[in-house]
């Protein structure tokens, strides 16, 4: 990926985040591609989890640090770098899949309802116990995902923010730009609905390491 790649060519990052941000807003783009060297490998994750394909991820994540050095003026530092680059790299996702969606785009049957004429067969995990762990997380992991993807993108946003990014909720409330509040209760919803959908087909060897 040229712009990554680019990036790369600029040493290990000395400076903080407030100072790249401050000598990038002026425009100097080795301050940019440096503040990329350092946040690039947490975004690109980030945008995995929520398109769950390596390509497009990276296509995603790119155009996340494009739309950041084009909005760097209008940045004040109200939220730390790492925020404000999440809620793009959340905005750009959220956008992307929505598009995706409109274009009937890799969709899977629902853990739940009745099959579509339109969607690949429902692939569960076999419920009996099986000696092959790995395959059986694996298997786990792709329920998981599906259940995923029955939330709305706001309840999503909240899981993979807090449960797997590990934001507090001072972090994801910046980055999504909703109350704290809101935070917790779209969390708790998003929680119980996972486990709704999840408890219907994961037995205990799914839940074991």
């Amino acid at each position: 990926m040229l712009f990554f790649a680019l990036a790369a060519l600029f040493g290990a990052p000395g400076p903080s985040d407030d100072e790249l941000v401050r000598r990038a807003t002026a425009g100097d783009r080795d301050a940019f591609s440096t503040l990329v060297l350092r946040h690039q490998d947490r975004i690109y994750a980030l945008c995995l989890r929520w398109v769950r394909d390596p390509a497009l991820a990276e296509e995603v994540a790119q155009d996340a640090f494009v739309s950041a050095w084009r909005a760097l003026p209008g940045f004040r530092g109200d939220a730390r770098f790492t925020t404000w680059m999440t809620r793009i790299a959340v905005n750009h996702c959220k956008n992307r899949r929505l598009y995706l969606a409109r274009r009937k785009h890799d969709q899977h049957e629902p853990l739940e309802g009745e099959p579509r004429d339109d969607a690949p067969a429902r692939e569960i995990a076999d419920p009996r116990a099986g000696t092959d762990r790995p395959l059986h997380r694996s298997e786990a992991e792709a329920l998981l995902h599906a259940a995923l993807d029955q939330l709305d993108e706001s309840h999503r946003a909240i899981v993979l923010l807090r449960d797997v990014e590990d934001l507090d909720y001072e972090e994801i409330a910046d980055a999504l730009d909703i109350p704290r509040g809101t935070v917790k209760s779209r969390l708790h919803r998003a929680r119980a609905q996972l486990a709704r959908l999840l408890g219907k087909h994961l037995t205990d060897a799914d839940l074991t390491d």
